[in-house]
């Protein structure tokens, strides 16, 4: 294209190169053994779980049906990221094109969205366990559960197309280079050669209105739980109370705070690498705490899998409280 006497000449990216870890070739194969033993084990844990609530009938309550659905959005978000991660460590780089780009940006952007949604509507699940225990069978229905679940998921393929449509409308001229291991937001935008303040913002607004409002939600909620836990007359029934919230509270911490690390730790120069780190804890490791956390400290999914494997009985508390 010529203006006057100035040639301008604009180089349309088809393609992106992921650079991955760049890790010295011996290290490759242990990361990549270990990474695939982790993914491994997240498919197994979350999908145990999920068919543990579909097939106990015992297991049929909204605890556990929210649970099986942010197993689901693991599986999601591990199954988008960890596939190409792993070839990306076999071959040293990973191509990809710019369509596969946009969609492993949207579906990580949407399993986000969901995830949050989820242990919030959970959050709300142990409040009323908790605060309103006499009412519970009455406000947290199953089909409540089921609206909440939908809304979850809705929110998430809504809220990441229109990010995604926003990012469609940039232009990307000759770099192509993404210093990361996918296909993230921040380093895509990096490479645009068009203004990204607009997707800037939108991109702010969507974590401010989801992630921030959630998360202030999820904080009320336990503050209003650890009050009534401190309520109660008797230890025991303290106790009982809390290892209802435990499991739930573990998984939050966890996954919000590689969130809020990942927000907080500068993107660019010495912490580059850590900005990986904390994304791969994100993306990979955070996905199997679920099925960990629930697996190891809650009685009712124990006794569920001794049942499925040994014909045992279990108890149908479905994790309301009774005092």
């Amino acid at each position: 294209m010529f203006q006057g006497n100035k040639t301008m000449v604009t180089l349309v990216v088809n393609e992106f190169v992921i650079l991955g870890f760049n890790e010295p070739l011996g290290f490759r194969l242990p990361i990549f053994i270990l990474l695939t033993g982790i993914y491994s084990a997240t498919l197994t844990g979350n999908m145990m779980l999920i068919l543990l609530v579909l097939f106990n009938h015992q297991l049929h309550c909204p605890m556990y049906f929210l649970l099986s659905h942010l197993s689901m959005s693991d599986i999601l978000i591990s199954t988008n990221i960890a596939p190409n991660t792993l070839q990306l460590l076999l071959a040293g780089k990973h191509v990809m094109s710019s369509i596969s780009c946009m969609a492993q940006l949207y579906f990580f952007g949407a399993s986000a969205v969901i995830e949050c949604c989820l242990l919030t509507v959970m959050s709300y699940d142990r409040y009323v366990a908790i605060c309103r225990p006499l009412h519970y069978a009455s406000i947290m229905t199953m089909t409540l559960s089921l609206y909440l679940v939908i809304g979850s998921w809705l929110a998430g393929v809504v809220v990441s197309l229109i990010n995604i449509c926003l990012v469609l409308q940039l232009s990307f001229c000759g770099h192509n280079v993404i210093d990361h291991f996918f296909c993230d937001l921040a380093p895509l935008l990096d490479l645009s050669c068009s203004d990204i303040s607009f997707v800037q913002v939108a991109v702010s607004m969507v974590a401010i209105v989801i992630g921030l409002f959630e998360l202030i939600f999820i904080i009320i909620t336990y503050i209003a739980i650890f009050t009534a836990i401190f309520r109660i007359s008797t230890s025991k029934g303290r106790q009982k109370a809390f290892s209802t919230c435990s499991n739930h509270l573990s998984v939050v911490c966890t996954y919000y705070g590689t969130l809020i690390a990942l927000y907080v730790a500068p993107s660019r120069g010495y912490s580059l690498h850590l900005n990986k780190i904390l994304s791969l804890l994100n993306t990979l490791v955070t996905p199997l705490f679920n099925p960990i956390i629930y697996s190891l400290r809650n009685q009712e999914i124990k006794a569920a899998f001794k049942k499925l494997c040994f014909n045992g009985q279990s108890s149908n508390s479905c994790g309301h409280i009774r005092y």
